[in-house]
């Protein structure tokens, strides 16, 4: 089983942005104690450019996606479309509770093409989608 952790914009500063908001550990070395738990073979993949994560979704050969679009998830009808195309099952992640944040942040053009929603466990999110997408 071949499972991928996708993040959009801005998540390439976990560790450093918004402490508060998104911790203090990077997804780099999140990443790297999380590949031990799931017997997946894990791959990690980060852009801060809407084409690069589409084109990335859809030349990926794998079984399942975790997905944290960062603001596109507000706003990329392209990304949903992408989604929408894929056979294999895309979790939808946030690291922070997006419906207690900002109205902006409360649609999520995402979530109606996705499998499912995990958001508010801060990195743990990741973990859980992971653990459903294995099962």
């Amino acid at each position: 089983m071949k499972l991928a952790i996708v993040n959009g914009p801005n998540l390439n500063l976990l560790g450093q942005r918004e402490q508060s908001v998104y911790g203090n550990r990077s997804m780099e070395n999140y990443f790297e104690e999380i590949q031990g738990l799931f017997t997946a073979e894990l791959l990690y993949f980060q852009s801060n450019v809407e084409g690069e994560l589409i084109n990335y979704l859809q030349g990926f050969s794998g079984d399942g996606v975790v997905l944290n679009a960062g603001g596109y998830t507000h706003t990329s009808v392209a990304l949903r479309d992408c989604i929408a195309a894929l056979s294999i099952p895309v979790i939808e992640v946030h690291i922070s509770n997006v419906a207690a944040r900002e109205s902006f942040r409360h649609e999520s053009l995402l979530t109606p093409v996705c499998r499912g929603l995990i958001m508010g466990f801060g990195l743990e999110s990741y973990a859980l989608a992971l653990r459903f997408l294995e099962s």
